[in-house]
């Protein structure tokens, strides 16, 4: 048992193996070449925030997966008149009951404070924050859409694209990918480096992104395993 994980370990270490396991989920789907000329509103999935770091010290802290806040507030200046539609929320249970006790301190969770400190007006902003996974988001905003049949530009990281369009597919909700936090690097840039713990950070997502699309499958919370571009 040691010899092959101890090979494992070493192959993780010195190249980038992880791309090859992300890369798959991060190419499904693309962005828009040309953006519509318009939308009923951009929808941004909660997880770029790092929300035990940011209750513990109280302030905005932004994580691995920030870009969704840079990239929405770039959106949010093409389309000065779409809502931006927050779902956040935390999965693990004891973060989800300090968060719970934050918002009953607050009046804004802590992606709705970052997305006003980037410059987005409070009245834009849809916020849904009682979510604990990616279905949760998406039933939970359902609601809150201000046209069931519109379309809606969809921002979370690339390499949870699939699942995210799986689900949204599945409960009719029309989005427009729009990928962003990629984690891969072009196979002409990898080289060996011996970068464990930045290898680590792009294997752990990917892995763990199969099984949410196999879970998902199965439980019926998507009608395609590995779903893809129209």
């Amino acid at each position: 048992m040691l010899i092959p994980t101890s090979v494992v370990a070493l192959m993780i270490s010195i190249y980038p193996v992880s791309d090859w396991l992300i890369e798959p989920l991060e190419k499904r789907f693309l962005a828009p070449e040309t953006l519509p000329d318009t939308v009923d509103g951009i929808i941004i999935l909660g997880g770029g925030e790092d929300v035990s770091v940011g209750i513990s010290w109280n302030s905005k802290e932004i994580g691995l997966a920030g870009d969704r806040f840079i990239s929405t507030q770039e959106l949010a200046q093409i389309y000065p008149k779409a809502p931006i539609i927050f779902t956040g929320g935390v999965g693990q249970l004891t973060m989800h009951s300090h968060l719970q006790m934050q918002l009953s301190t607050q009046n804004s969770p802590l992606g709705s404070q970052i997305l006003q400190g980037l410059g987005i007006e409070p009245e834009r902003l849809v916020v849904e924050r009682l979510s604990r996974n990616t279905f949760e988001n998406f039933k939970n905003i359902q609601p809150l859409l201000p046209n069931s049949t519109g379309r809606y530009l969809l921002v979370t990281s690339a390499y949870h694209m699939p699942r995210s369009v799986g689900i949204a597919r599945k409960l009719r909700i029309n989005v427009i990918p729009y990928p962003v936090d990629y984690r891969s690097t072009h196979e002409n840039f990898r080289r060996i480096d011996f970068d464990f713990y930045g290898h680590l950070q792009a294997l752990e997502p990917a892995w763990k992104e199969w099984i949410g699309l196999t879970a998902y499958y199965w439980t019926g919370k998507t009608s395609e395993w590995f779903p893809k571009e129209n």
